[in-house]
């Protein structure tokens, strides 16, 4: 028969197991943020301008030539992940690659990438 102090440890047991699985899924749906920007042409495009520094929108937009609101909503997606950072000027706004972001997405990706023997399963078919 279990004590109640049995019992105390078996739900800080099953919390603590709660919270471990609850920042996992936090972990990998702000990861999910960061590939989801490489995921279209025109952010890949974006992506590959910014590479030779800061662009103002206009120029994005005249280069993809798309129209705003399809650059604000890639924009959107690509500030979020942490790939590219903005700065107001008068009406418009610069964009830039970021280095911290793109440091961090590459390093998520090895991560997910990397083989990790003692994780793996006997199958025993």
């Amino acid at each position: 028969m279990l004590t109640n102090i049995d019992m105390v440890h078996i739900i800080k047991h099953i919390d603590k197991n709660r919270y471990e699985v609850m920042k996992l899924e936090n972990i990998f749906r702000e990861n999910a943020k960061i590939f989801k920007a490489f995921c279209d042409e025109n952010r890949l495009m974006i992506i590959r301008m910014l590479q030779s520094g800061e662009k103002c929108a206009c120029k994005i937009l005249a280069e993809l030539q798309i129209v705003q609101s399809t650059l604000s909503h890639h924009m959107k997606i690509l500030i979020d992940s942490g790939i590219v950072s903005a700065r107001k000027e008068g009406k418009w706004t610069y964009y830039s690659l970021s280095d911290e972001g793109v440091n961090n997405a590459k390093r998520i990706l090895n991560d997910i990438t990397t083989l990790r023997f003692e994780e793996t399963s006997i199958c025993k078919f």
